[in-house]
């Protein structure tokens, strides 16, 4: 009997030990590959390891659906297969993937513009909102361009965060008396022939944050340098690469924001109790090189509180 309990004893102290050295299974799934949404991946990450969660704690799976929706289904469903302990959804359309397949695990979103109208609103699903700060872009444009009369747009149809996007622009560009000329897409193969349709009726190019439009960036810029005309872009990425100016949120802060929640869930707190947050703060960011190739002055109150690149 009393080697009975003794082997039971030694069962349940392994067990218990495997429980205790059990690591946190985390999931990030994205949609496709650019600056932006890979610097929510750094800054999700970077929270997690300054919080104590590293590499002997959690182990992180990353997919990326390489812009294809069906994909990202697949990578969901993987998820809840494998049954994660939580999920970071990136984009719109891998958190509406996500949300599709489960209603138990926690999902944590982020680079998700409009998480009520793209219906991700539930009891397992929180996180952090990219609303573009499209007023201050739009100002921007008058500010840079005070001749300009016709702002042009392209954008993805299938995204519901381009299509909220592109309603903001409209409304805000109606105070300063715009006509936005619109193009819609569907796959990247369009972009091209709609930017040689619309860059010949406008006076200046918006660029939103739309997936397909940011991940065909030199394609966009390219087209718009060919007609002369300049772009007013989303993300700091798209101003390296030549885009004249924009008024932007941090990418990264986000993804720590979105890190800085998913460790309230894993320490008990349920994604019903925690509210979407708005991104923290504003850069104004401008590429001097570009401007002067399209004799475009930097007034010296922009100067002031730019970074200039």
């Amino acid at each position: 009997m009393k080697k009975l309990l003794l082997l039971l004893t030694m069962v349940l102290s392994i067990i218990g030990c495997g429980k205790k050295d059990e690591k946190i299974n985390i999931g990030i799934t994205q949609i496709v590959e650019h600056s932006a949404l890979d610097e929510v991946v750094q800054g999700f990450k970077q929270a997690l390891k300054d919080k104590g969660y590293d590499d002997t704690k959690v182990n992180i799976e990353f997919q990326n659906a390489q812009g294809d929706f069906g994909v990202a289904q697949t990578i969901a469903n993987s998820y809840v297969q494998n049954k994660k302990d939580l999920v970071l959804a990136v984009s719109t359309p891998s958190a509406q993937a996500m949300y599709n397949v489960t209603k138990d695990i926690p999902i944590i979103i982020s680079a998700v513009t409009d998480p009520a109208s793209a219906g991700l609103v539930g009891e397992n699903i929180t996180g952090v909102s990219d609303m573009a700060p499209v007023a201050k872009q739009v100002g921007l444009i008058k500010t840079l361009l005070p001749n300009a009369k016709n702002i042009g747009v392209v954008y993805n149809t299938s995204e519901e965060n381009s299509l909220v996007l592109v309603d903001i622009l409209k409304k805000e560009s109606s105070k300063y008396g715009y006509t936005i000329k619109e193009k819609g897409v569907n796959n990247i193969n369009e972009i091209g022939q709609a930017l040689d349709v619309l860059l010949k009726e406008v006076d200046v190019l918006y660029t939103p944050t739309d997936n397909l439009i940011v991940s065909a960036t030199p394609l966009v810029l390219e087209k718009a340098k060919e007609n002369s005309i300049p772009v007013i872009g989303c993300i700091e990425d798209q101003i390296k690469q030549g885009a004249i100016a924009t008024e932007t949120i941090s990418y990264k802060n986000c993804g720590y924001q979105a890190g800085e929640i998913a460790i309230k869930i894993l320490n008990g707190e349920k994604p019903n109790n925690i509210p979407v947050q708005m991104p923290e703060n504003t850069v104004l960011m401008i590429n001097e090189s570009t401007m002067k190739n399209l004799n475009i002055s930097l007034p010296d109150s922009l100067k002031e509180r730019a970074t200039i690149l």
